[in-house]
């Protein structure tokens, strides 16, 4: 199967880890990632007032390409995720801004055709999931990780807003644990693996996000946790920058480590 593949600026800088395991796992299990030509910065953030436009054309670039390679498009980065799919709704759903976007669109060198939200957004999760399926994922696990005790970690980004998200339950979401036991651990369940991890305040009120990370971190810990996944790379930096007490590493390690390509070369 070929999917379009954004990988974001993170996933080239302070996340490398996140986009070499992400690529060396696809391949295991059968997914062609086809990296988007000339792809530019998500955006880093949705921003809500109907009037900004601009920051959003990135997104849709990437969206219309996917559209005309008849493929859906996945992500890896929460953050990314999150703009891409938030902007994908508001194309299917905000004609207005549909309209302003398309004729920002059509001023390009070589413009595509107007764009409408046609294209299929998937998370790297959901694509194990929804495609490619737990069950395969788990005949094809190699070194299972039996005997460890794991806990996910969701942050804000993947489930809200839930209306358009939809990830997974927004509550009590499922997707890592169950990622989690299809690679042979134990899930960990703990209070804080949805809430916050205070990286949006990290630059203007350290302490405030100090206290947020710790919290969820030493929630983990309590309940037994022996290391912590995400899949964003601003919660990664937050909690292990704040002493997180167990180790934090990114959900495609573990995969690549259960399917026996963690030993690959991999270089910083």
């Amino acid at each position: 199967m070929k999917v379009s593949y954004f990988p974001g600026c993170t996933l080239r800088t302070k996340a490398k880890q996140l986009d070499f395991y992400a690529r060396k796992c696809a391949e295991i299990l059968g997914v062609e990632l086809c990296e988007i030509e000339n792809w530019q910065c998500c955006g880093g953030v949705f921003v809500s007032a109907k009037d900004e436009i601009a920051s959003k054309l990135s997104s849709v670039r990437a969206l219309a390409a996917a559209r005309d390679a008849e493929q859906p498009l996945v992500t890896v980065c929460s953050a990314c995720h999150n703009v891409i799919k938030q902007t994908n709704y508001a194309m299917q759903n905000d004609a207005d801004f549909a309209a302003k976007v398309n004729r920002y669109m059509a001023q390009d060198p070589n413009p595509t055709a107007p764009y409408a939200g046609e294209t299929q957004v998937y998370h790297y999760l959901e694509l194990l999931r929804d495609v490619v399926g737990f069950d395969k994922i788990k005949e094809a696990v190699v070194k299972p990780l039996t005997g460890k005790k794991i806990a996910a970690y969701y942050g804000c980004l993947l489930l809200r807003p839930g209306k358009v998200m939809q990830f997974d339950d927004v509550e009590n979401p499922q997707i890592m644990e169950d990622l989690i036991r299809a690679l042979g651990a134990e899930p960990v369940i703990y209070a804080r693996r949805n809430e916050c991890c205070g990286g949006y305040v990290a630059l203007e009120d350290p302490a405030s996000a100090k206290k947020k990370s710790n919290a969820v971190s030493e929630n983990a810990a309590s309940q037994g946790a022996e290391l912590m996944v995400t899949a964003c790379p601003l919660c990664k930096y937050n909690l292990v920058k704040n002493g997180s007490p167990v180790p934090v590493v990114y959900f495609t390690e573990l995969l690549a480590e259960a399917l026996g390509v963690k030993e690959d070369t991999y270089a910083e």
